[in-house]
């Protein structure tokens, strides 16, 4: 995305949308394997220890825990065991693009980009 900026510095606003717009649906993609698992394997769970520590702050933040779902490593775990725990997704749209959205305005920010 940054250097796309770099070439099209007027295409700022359509470049944020588009990262974050793609970002929020590969998050929503793992909420909805989240949920599709919690479905069908009900009295199963979840196996990975990082998806555990991610479900435990579902379970302790809500779905605001989403904000930080375009942290590396985290992200994924949280949105999985977002839909795991059965959080509405109409929350976790708007908490996980909230998050991807901050994101990339930060990083066009650091940029340069926006004076």
């Amino acid at each position: 995305m940054l250097w796309e900026l770099q070439q099209s510095p007027q295409q700022l606003h359509l470049l944020w949308l588009t990262a974050t717009l793609g970002n929020t649906l590969g998050g929503l993609s793992s909420w909805l394997i989240g949920w599709w698992l919690a479905k069908r394997f009900p009295g199963r769970g979840l196996k990975k220890e990082s998806q555990h520590r991610a479900l435990e702050r579902i379970r302790r933040y809500g779905s605001p825990a989403l904000l930080l779902s375009w942290l590396p490593v985290v992200g994924d775990p949280l949105c999985l065991a977002a839909g795991w725990s059965g959080v509405r997704l109409k929350l976790a749209a708007i908490y996980i693009g909230t998050g991807k959205g901050l994101r990339y305005a930060l990083l066009i920010w650091l940029s340069g980009a926006v004076a």
